[in-house]
């Protein structure tokens, strides 16, 4: 339920204002665009999955682009190289089903409400991950707290599930990076869930090649790169703020405490985007720019019970998922320094 960003995408779902109770027939839903969408984007996906495959079984890291003789987006390879293509069905799989299981969390929750909502829209992009996520549109209100807070909390809840049970497989597939390698062209930036995952698996498993190694020196299997994806798409989802999940979360406890939750998330932002990834700026600007939009929903009855120990599971899983600097050497001045040298060299 947020923006997508590139590189790593998020899904959405747009809330439109309410208006009186749906009457007659819902509107027809095109399911061919659903179904296009989808081979689109699975296909994509299977591209990027077999780069990253080619990658992991030549030794290099699944975002490296290093290796010239194979091109960033190698479609090609469904008529020269079939089998080196479906190779890639780990990360496509896995990917695919995060997205899948994200927004059928949302979409099924409104079904619970009579609320009408669209199947997903899959985004296929030739990003380094091959998609930008997925959407479903809410065509009808949400007229309770408790209403909004179950669709806003269904979706990152079974994300997360698929990408932990991803994690905990695809960490016992990865192996060590040879010595005396750079760690990746996009060296990634971990969350918390990875490393508590990474030292749980080495005390169960302490044979495992990769068991006392730190992640840094792992070279991760496509599969576990489709975990990470799943895990920071989860933390944009969770954001206290404007139209994502984690805002209409918020909202839905308290809806006056919204606007104040927003502002505060941009300002925490606005040093994480100078300091650490410059992608922050982006999101700190979406959320300014729906920071007032929510959907008007009655004031009882509130959220409380079982719904107020989810909301702190909401919290634990943003502060599981969320990774600060997703990407090294991201930050703003390191961008700009990159963006002088590069025009001096012309």
């Amino acid at each position: 339920m947020s923006e997508p960003s590139p590189p790593i995408s998020s899904s959405t779902v747009d809330y439109y204002r309410p208006f009186p109770a749906p009457q007659g027939r819902a509107p027809r839903q095109h399911y061919w665009l659903h179904i296009l969408l989808l081979l689109a984007t699975c296909f994509t996906t299977l591209v990027m999955g077999a780069r990253m495959q080619y990658n992991f079984d030549h030794n290099l890291p699944a975002l490296s682009v290093s290796d010239d003789s194979v091109p960033y987006f190698p479609a090609s390879w469904m008529f020269t190289k079939p089998a080196q293509l479906l190779a890639g069905w780990p990360f496509a799989a896995t990917v695919m089903l995060f997205f899948l299981a994200h927004e059928m969390g949302h979409f099924l929750c409104c079904r619970y409400y009579g609320i009408r909502a669209t199947l997903p829209f899959f985004i296929p992009v030739p990003t380094p991950i091959g998609t930008m996520g997925a959407v479903i549109l809410i065509r009808s209100p949400i007229r309770t707290r408790t209403a909004l807070f179950d669709i806003g909390i269904a979706g990152p809840i079974a994300g997360f599930v698929v990408a932990m049970a991803a994690l905990v497989v695809s960490l016992g597939w990865s192996k060590p990076l040879l010595h005396g390698m750079d760690v990746a062209d996009y060296e990634l930036g971990f969350p918390f869930i990875f490393q508590l995952t990474h030292r749980l698996l080495a005390l169960v498993t302490p044979a495992h090649v990769t068991a006392g190694l730190p992640l840094r020196r792992v070279l991760l299997h496509p599969a576990a790169i489709a975990a990470w994806v799943g895990m920071f798409a989860t933390s944009l989802n969770l954001l206290p703020g404007g139209q994502l999940d984690g805002g209409h979360i918020a909202f839905s406890i308290s809806p006056r405490a919204h606007k104040f939750i927003s502002w505060g998330t941009i300002l925490v932002l606005l040093p994480m985007a100078y300091y650490l990834w410059m992608g922050w700026w982006l999101w700190a600007i979406l959320l300014q720019l729906s920071s007032f939009r929510h959907p008007q929903v009655e004031e009882r009855p509130r959220v409380s019970g079982v719904r107020a120990w989810l909301a702190a599971l909401a919290v634990a899983m943003l502060a599981l998922t969320l990774t600060p600097a997703p990407f090294a050497h991201a930050s703003t001045p390191e961008f700009v320094r990159q963006v002088r040298s590069q025009w001096r060299e012309r």
